[in-house]
């Protein structure tokens, strides 16, 4: 190769790799540039990690909507349940004494609100915005139910480990979030169910055709959509210390966000666990950094609808540009 095509390959490289970044990471990017310049303590260590903490449980949430979303579905009760589950892992474990018992019961009523949801979409074959919207309603009936209107405390030091304890020095909620990482991963892209997921969003024929049962698949999505979001509780009631009816009303649309703007699409089974984890880290970001300029929180929900429009429009102008 010549000289000249050589400097002529190397001036042409920053232009070829910057368009393969999607739009949610420019976004991150000018976040936290921005944030760090007008947010009080925004850009100090300890916000930092507070950050990657609270992100945690969004990720527990937003790792399965990805999967969700790829199949054309959606899931709108993952706050309200994640709110009934420490309810749930709350008033189990006072009325029984026995922390391992509220921890199984919060873990089997999120399983059964997923299967619930998975039943209604695959076997009744409601639209997933509507079987969704019901158990919504159920969930948040049921907590404000069990928990009579109010936050139920005192569940005890052994569950706030989840929130507050290190191994090696590392966060518990970081290790939650590298294992579900991985198991995603691993689950999409190595896997039969994986394969399923994707067949499910892009092309039912041929789910058909491997011999792959297309409702039982279905369910089996939403089912586990529901144990992470009995995880989610683990470590909400940890960080509570015990549990709230209306803890985590809102986070479904977090994390139909932070999907969004990571780059899955809501057809043809395409979708990126990497780009949620940067749309998660995004809505983290945004959130604290606003909660730091002591904005109001219906103002937050505006802020992150505008991350949404914003990311997904540099990505379709990304899309013109190829």
């Amino acid at each position: 190769m010549s000289k000249a095509n050589r400097v002529a390959l190397t001036a042409s490289l920053p232009r070829r790799g910057l368009p393969q970044l999607p739009g949610v990471a420019w976004l991150l990017l000018a976040l936290l540039l921005g944030l760090s310049a007008v947010a009080p303590g925004f850009a100090s260590a300890a916000n930092a990690l507070n950050v990657a903490q609270q992100a945690t449980l969004l990720l527990l949430l937003a790792l399965p909507m990805t999967l969700i979303v790829m199949t054309e579905g959606l899931d709108l009760s993952m706050g309200a349940s994640l709110s009934l589950c420490t309810v749930v892992l709350a008033v189990v474990s006072l009325g029984s004494g026995s922390l391992a018992l509220g921890i199984a019961a919060a873990l089997l009523a999120a399983v059964l609100i997923g299967l619930l949801n998975g039943v209604l979409i695959a076997w009744l074959e409601l639209p997933p915005f509507v079987a969704t919207l019901g158990t919504l309603g159920v969930a948040q009936g049921l907590a404000l139910v069990l928990a009579e209107g109010r936050s139920t405390s005192g569940v005890g030091d052994g569950l706030a480990t989840l929130w507050n304890g290190a191994v090696m020095g590392l966060p518990v909620p970081l290790l939650f979030a590298a294992a579900a990482w991985g198991l995603f991963h691993v689950l999409l892209h190595h896997t039969r169910f994986g394969v399923a997921v994707i067949a499910l969003g892009g092309n039912r024929e041929a789910l058909k055709l491997a011999g792959m049962n297309e409702r039982g698949s279905l369910i089996a999505v939403y089912a586990l959509g529901g144990l992470f979001v009995g995880l989610a509780a683990l470590l909400l009631g940890a960080r509570l210390g015990g549990g709230h009816p209306t803890a985590a009303i809102g986070m479904e649309f977090d994390a139909i966000a932070a999907v969004a703007v990571g780059g899955t699409l809501f057809e043809r089974g395409k979708g990126s666990l990497g780009g949620t984890v940067l749309g998660v880290l995004a809505v983290g970001v945004m959130r604290n950094g606003l909660n730091l300029l002591s904005m109001p929180s219906s103002l937050q929900v505006a802020a992150v609808g505008a991350v949404v429009i914003v990311a997904l429009v540099v990505d379709a102008l990304r899309g013109q540009q190829h």
